[in-house]
């Protein structure tokens, strides 16, 4: 049955690394530094000889904390500007759309899906996929998850493809042409993939089909708009593929994987019992395959670190997010892929061997804050 969904991915149980994190990460990092230059200024009763050094040293560190405030507030104040802009346009927008989400809920592409719709207070109907079955999408010739179905007026849209279905929504977002337009922009194409597989892919699928004012006001310059792209597919392309061999690593990893899929996923009370086991043994075989397949190393925990390090790299020390102020569609799909993984040993591990977690963290906040 279908249900109405805006909740945050469910969390199994309370984390250490969670607790921590936020006490951690409780003020952004533009925030912090600001802060601290207050703070570093000499008191009232500092005193020195009029024109001598050490009182213009004190009156270069009072400049430096009234600065540091003086960004501090203007961060703050455009991040909330930024905030009520995109929930004053989406809420005009979002009342035109009705929309249905077809789901497995431990999906990394599903995920995704659910961060984007999440982040953009975009209203949505969730229908849990029976995996072995699969009769609630009988409908689509298409039969792989996710799909989302858009009504619009009297116009109903399948959407298929988590890349796709996040840059036709964000495209209609901020141009608000008809979605039935802009989802001709993504046509699909035959193609062979390296297993020698006929597979369906999406032309377009990391670019969003805006005009140039549009695209300027969205990202201020192409190399915005580059970067977002190239970690969009970055996110598709390489760190989706890390998820299965890692939490499926050992027996008992695959195991308790399967126990939390059989748990939040659709299944009756025999076919999960046989859906644990089975599926968890199926697992594990395959997930040594997974790793040969991408070249991962012989223990593949060092390829979720690396991958998780070479992010943080990128987004850099001088933003909260590789968008800015805000999480930009890298942002959330890198979010969307690693959130899978909550509550399972692979994620625990990620957050203590790694410089993830703050990111992590304020997207988790980000998404948690957006304006219903």
């Amino acid at each position: 049955m279908a249900q109405v969904a805006r909740a945050l991915w469910p969390v199994p149980h309370a984390l250490a690394w969670r607790l921590g994190g936020r006490l951690q990460s409780a003020l952004p990092a533009q925030s912090r530094a600001g802060f601290a230059g207050a703070a570093g200024g000499p008191g009232p009763a500092a005193t020195a000889r009029k024109g001598s050094p050490r009182l213009l040293g004190a009156a270069a560190l009072a400049l430096g904390g009234v600065l540091g405030l003086y960004h501090t507030a203007r961060w703050h104040l455009r991040a909330q500007d930024l905030r009520a802009e995109r929930s004053a346009a989406q809420l005009s927008l979002s009342s035109r759309l009705q929309l249905t989400l077809y789901q497995y809920k431990t999906c990394p592409f599903c995920s995704k899906v659910r961060a984007f719709l999440d982040f953009h207070a975009l209203p949505y109907q969730v229908v849990e996929v029976n995996p072995v079955r699969r009769a609630e999408i009988k409908f689509s010739s298409y039969r792989k998850v996710p799909i989302l179905l858009a009504q619009e007026g009297e116009s109903l849209q399948q959407l298929n493809d988590s890349s796709v279905i996040i840059s036709a929504l964000k495209t209609y977002l901020v141009s608000g042409q008809p979605l039935e337009d802009i989802i001709t922009y993504y046509p699909p194409m035959k193609a062979v993939n390296d297993q020698g597989k006929e597979v369906t892919e999406f032309c377009n699928k990391y670019w969003l089909m805006l005009d140039e004012k549009e695209a300027q006001r969205m990202y201020g310059g192409k190399e915005a708009r580059t970067e977002e792209m190239k970690w969009r597919q970055w996110a598709d392309d390489w760190l989706v593929h890390l998820i299965s061999p890692n939490v499926y690593r050992t027996p008992a990893e695959a195991l308790a994987s399967f126990d939390y899929i059989v748990r939040e996923g659709k299944f009756g009370t025999v076919e999960g019992a046989v859906a644990k086991y089975m599926g968890a043994a199926a697992m594990y075989l395959i997930s040594k395959r997974l790793k040969s397949r991408h070249h991962l190393q012989d223990d593949v925990r060092e390829d979720l670190y690396e991958a998780a390090n070479k992010w943080v790299a990128a987004v850099g020390k001088d933003r909260p997010f590789m968008g800015g102020q805000q999480p930009n569609l890298a942002d959330l799909a890198v979010y969307g892929v690693l959130r899978v993984m909550e509550g399972l040993e692979a994620f625990d591990d990620l957050m203590r061997h790694t410089h993830i977690q703050p990111w992590y963290l304020r997207v988790e906040k980000a998404i948690a804050e957006v304006p219903q």
